[in-house]
């Protein structure tokens, strides 16, 4: 055999040069492997062990026909990041209306609006209501005062002059008491016109309890004019102004 082997320790380090048998031993020993890298003077390259086992005289282990080589190692697995484990505890719940206390709002938002609305209806609808009644009882005052005019125009048509109380056919003021119209006076106005004043009855309104209207005859036209103290909006329209 030729003395000068060299192998490569760890294929970087280069160990030599040794006798062969050396490099047998060292094989036997396991500190080197069939795939260790050997030169000797006269090679070109770096063989691996395995390409001078039978130089060298080392028997090579038997490998059935039928069987693969072995497989190269795989390479490691890449480092997996360390994952942090969740945290088992549950975070806290929101603090927030349950369904009753949303539902209680809203109602209580919608029963002030409709506090609110029904105040402006009753704003708007009871003064308005309040003077239609007190416009309907001066307006049954003046259909009872209305009742007497032909009888009146008949009596100057006659006479030739106006009928007061106490006439025949007319009775006494409080004789014509017949609620909305508490009394009736007849007799001429300061302008020579026939007429009546009727006095409304009607306790506890004050805009128009006591007050007069009255039923001017003009016989010139043979029509009747209706005025009156009580304000505009508690009198029938041919009463107004």
């Amino acid at each position: 055999m030729t003395n000068g082997w060299y192998y490569a320790e760890g294929n970087r380090h280069r160990q030599g040069p040794l006798p062969p048998e050396n490099i047998v031993e060292l094989y036997r020993s396991g500190r080197i492997g069939l795939d260790t890298l050997v030169w000797r003077d006269g090679w070109a390259q770096w063989q691996p062990l395995a390409e001078a086992a039978a130089e060298l005289g080392i028997a090579m282990p038997a490998r059935d026909a039928d069987t693969p080589p072995p497989l190269p190692p795989p390479p490691p697995p890449p480092a997996q990041p360390t994952a942090t484990a969740p945290s088992t505890t549950a975070p806290p719940p929101r603090k927030g209306l349950s369904g009753c206390a949303i539902a209680a709002i809203v109602a209580a938002v919608a029963g002030l609006f409709l506090m609110i609305l029904l105040g402006i209806l009753a704003a708007i609808a009871l003064p308005a209501y309040q003077q239609y009644v007190l416009r309907s009882k001066t307006a049954g005052a003046v259909e009872l005062m209305r009742a007497h005019e032909d009888a009146i125009a008949g009596f100057h048509a006659r006479e030739g002059r106006c009928p007061v109380n106490g006439d025949e056919g007319f009775g006494a003021p409080e004789s014509y008491a017949d609620k909305p119209l508490g009394a009736l006076r007849i007799g001429r106005f300061d302008d020579g016109h026939c007429g009546m004043e009727g006095q409304v009855e009607a306790a506890g309104e004050a805009e128009i309890d006591g007050k007069a209207i009255w039923l001017d005859y003009d016989e010139s036209t043979g029509n009747w004019h209706c005025s009156s103290e009580i304000d505009d909006r508690y009198l029938p329209s041919q009463c107004r102004g």
